[in-house]
């Protein structure tokens, strides 16, 4: 079932989590900027080496770049059934040029919860430093505090994860990202979903908005 669809929710509100899950159940390919940012800089496309130029400078990848690298993977066969973005559009900006280069999308899910529920959450990230497996000191605690279940590595926080990094992350959302809602929502296309208690039950209210 061919379906193209746009993940919106602020930093840490799961958009990676349910991309995985909705490309298994709706046999889409998730599209994350960040992945094909370094596709295209590994290819040594004309466009990845324009966004590395960029990057090597310490300056941020114009919109143009991302939007033209974003066309490009949305012409490969895997996409002509459908797709989920993920990561993009992140301004209102880009979500003009994304319109100007004829890429519609059929639903722009936006996943709803507090800053304060993030914060909570992100607070209680971990990540083994030996193996990179992930846990949560309250829903997915390891076996022994700070030691990983997998490897015996140590677990520690990212600096993203930080009390000050995640706040400063909310701002950005908040002042950049989350206008988007109301571009979207004039479009019709528009559908929040309440964060859930657990991850399947937010993947069932997301099919219900889908109408699937």
């Amino acid at each position: 079932m061919g379906m193209k669809l746009i993940l919106l929710g602020a930093p840490g509100a799961g958009k990676g989590t349910q991309a995985e899950i909705l490309s298994a159940k709706l046999g889409i390919p998730t599209i994350s900027t960040g992945n094909i940012l370094r596709a295209a800089i590994k290819d040594q496309t004309p466009i990845g080496m324009e966004a590395k130029s960029y990057m090597d400078a310490g300056k941020l990848v114009p919109d143009s770049v991302i939007i033209g690298i974003v066309a490009q993977r949305l012409e490969q066969p895997d996409c002509q059934a459908g797709f989920i973005l993920d990561g993009v559009p992140r301004t209102i900006g880009q979500a003009q040029a994304l319109d100007a280069a004829g890429i519609t999308f059929d639903h722009v899910l936006s996943i709803e919860i507090s800053d304060e529920e993030i914060e909570e959450r992100m607070a209680g990230r971990r990540v083994c430093q030996s193996c990179g497996a992930p846990y949560h000191v309250k829903a997915k605690p390891p076996k022994q505090e700070g030691v990983c279940d997998s490897c015996g590595g140590p677990l520690v926080q990212r600096d993203d994860d930080k009390p000050e990094t995640v706040h400063h992350r909310l701002e950005v959302y908040h002042a950049e990202t989350e206008p988007l809602k109301g571009y979207y929502a004039e479009k019709g296309i528009l559908s929040p979903v309440d964060n859930q208690s657990t991850i399947e039950a937010t993947t069932d209210v997301i099919m219900e908005a889908l109408g699937i």
